[in-house]
């Protein structure tokens, strides 16, 4: 696959790069950072000696770069361009690459703008993947503005084997790498399995340890009415209970998180700026009740309860005894549909007369929600004794469930464990929660407008952020956000632009933005592009949307080498 960028590299002016002494056509190392300058400036190579010897005035190596599928490149181009391709850690900090352009990491005034990592960033047997290409992908997204990357740090990687014995080693590397290019970091701390969710290209499951405790009991699983189990995450019923080896599932999260906090001390705070803490399927504080694994669900259908499994049964039975009503303690209301059904079709969300909006309703409601409410309480008061005194903020993220949101029930979040409504505002608790332990509020769907989505689905996600964002503001939390689907095109990103920076609003811009995802589609030409534009925009808001086009148009063509080497990296693996 051809990107075409060839035509352009005759636009960077660059001081010529010589071999070195003894005329060896050996590749460089990778770089060790990309280093803001200050506007306008050049390409510069300086090749710093052991010795402490700066060479500026040598001629071009004896062997120019290429690049299957791009021709050559200039030879003044090739010792950053062969520097992208190798990998010799010995020799890394011998070569040191500074950038006079748009990389100004975190002094803008606008939003910062984070980048995803591929899901499967660590080998699920420990070390990383794809190692040459992550390096030339993370010196293309530091140049380019980019405040840092986000990373899933998975416990079915780490914790894998046997419970308490940890295997860092691939995040070692990879914190490493971000450290030397100038990188900040946002750790997730991935408590659920990857695969079954959307955007899901890869299976990382549970650890092994904690698979076999769920195959021996089924209902450490969230279980749906009609005892369908699922093992993406272990469900909050037993939260408080030692099924886990002797351990309860929050114990298993608090002594992941202090392990990852004093493995990596010395990068928090600087490297490493927020860890996320995940808190149910997909890292989101919610139950998993949209599942598409096995076609269980899909898009746009209200999903399902789930609270069926005997702690979440137990749970309930406990409340309607509490309340007074034992008889509706016997299980979930029964007249909710399936997986597919939209709200008209299932009594209890019907917008006129449904049960939601009655006194069961009320009860069961705010039992299963106040559930989610309580094991987002007890996660984050052990990631606020883990972290505190770091440096590092704390996230949450917070689901984009925007389909049936213009109905009156909002079912889709109801069976998610939001207790919204056209009548009752979920987020408000949520933030509450959140502002509790000083973390931040990470929504979803920032990208999306109104008119995007399927009109009879009665999708509303401009009305959603703008709902998630006053709660946010209202309860004094820090909101930041991400797009739900990748996206490339500008109509997305002005979406996305409008709403983080609220227009200049101080007080309602967000305090970062994470773009999912990276890989070779955000390299391709026309992709890259704009997703310059789009940084800089974030970062430089108020300015002239035509300037700031014609500034990322000059930057491209001066970052030909390194996109041309971050794609074919990443597309040869």
């Amino acid at each position: 696959m051809a990107l075409n960028l060839t035509h352009q590299i005759g636009s960077l002016c660059g001081t010529p790069i010589a071999e070195q002494a003894g005329g060896s056509d050996q590749p460089a190392a990778v770089p060790a950072a990309w280093k803001p300058t200050g506007p306008g400036g050049k390409l510069r190579c300086r090749i710093r000696q052991p010795g402490g010897q700066d060479l500026d005035s040598i001629t071009p190596p004896v062997s120019p770069c290429r690049s299957p599928g791009f021709g050559s490149i200039r030879p003044d181009l090739s010792v950053a361009c062969r520097a992208l391709l190798e990998d010799a850690p010995a020799a890394e900090d011998a070569v040191e690459l500074e950038y006079g352009g748009m990389g100004q990491g975190g002094k803008g005034k606008g939003v910062p703008v984070f980048v995803m990592l591929p899901l499967d960033t660590i080998k699920p047997g420990g070390g990383m993947n794809r190692k040459k290409a992550m390096a030339a992908s993370l010196q293309a997204l530091k140049a380019a503005g980019v405040e840092g990357v986000m990373v899933d740090v998975w416990w079915g990687i780490v914790e894998r084997e046997r419970p308490g014995e940890y295997d860092w080693g691939g995040y070692d590397d990879l914190m490493e790498m971000a450290r030397r290019i100038g990188l900040k970091v946002q750790a997730v701390m991935s408590f659920h399995q990857c695969g079954g969710n959307v955007g899901d290209s890869v299976t990382i499951p549970l650890p092994r340890w904690v698979v076999e405790e769920m195959e021996k009991d089924p209902d450490l699983a969230y279980t749906d009415q009609w005892g369908r189990r699922n093992y993406e995450y272990v469900s909050l019923g037993c939260d408080a209970l030692p099924v886990l080896k002797g351990r309860t599932p929050i114990q298993c999260y608090a002594d992941f998180m202090r392990a990852f906090r004093d493995r990596f001390a010395s990068l928090l705070g600087s490297t490493i700026v927020e860890v996320q803490v995940g808190m149910g399927p997909a890292g989101e504080l919610r139950y998993p009740s949209y599942p598409e694994l096995h076609g269980t669900w899909r898009f746009p259908g209200i999903g399902a309860f789930q609270c069926y499994d005997r702690f979440m049964l137990a749970s309930l039975r406990a409340a309607a005894v509490s309340a007074g009503l034992q008889v509706w303690g016997h299980g979930g209301p029964t007249d909710v549909g399936g997986y597919n059904s939209w709200p008209e079709d299932a009594p209890f969300f019907r917008g006129d007369g449904g049960g939601w909006n009655g006194p069961y309703g009320e009860f069961f409601l705010s039992w299963y929600s106040g559930l989610l409410l309580e094991h987002g309480e007890r996660i984050l008061s052990a990631a606020y004794a883990n972290f505190t005194g770091t440096g590092a903020k704390i996230s949450v993220k917070v689901a984009g469930i925007h389909w049936h949101y213009g109905t009156r029930s909002h079912a889709a979040e109801l069976t998610a464990g939001y207790y919204n409504t056209g009548l009752h505002d979920g987020y408000k608790a949520i933030a509450e929660m959140i502002g509790r332990h000083g973390a931040v509020l990470n929504f979803t769907c920032v990208e999306m407008k109104n008119f995007e989505q399927p009109g009879e689905a009665m999708c509303r996600p401009e009305e959603l952020v703008r709902q998630v964002a006053a709660a946010a503001r209202a309860a004094g939390v820090g909101l930041a956000g991400e797009n739900a689907l990748p996206r490339y095109d500008e109509a997305a990103h002005d979406q996305i632009v409008k709403t983080a920076a609220a227009e200049g609003r101080e007080g309602e811009k967000m305090e970062a933005f994470t773009y999912l995802r990276m890989g070779p589609e955000l390299f391709r030409e026309e992709n890259w592009r704009k997703f310059v534009g789009f940084v800089k925009r974030m970062r430089e808001e108020g300015r002239c949307g035509e300037m700031v086009e014609r500034e990322a148009e000059s930057f491209v063509h001066a970052t030909v080498p390194l996109v041309e080497e971050a794609a074919m990296a990443l597309m040869a693996t």
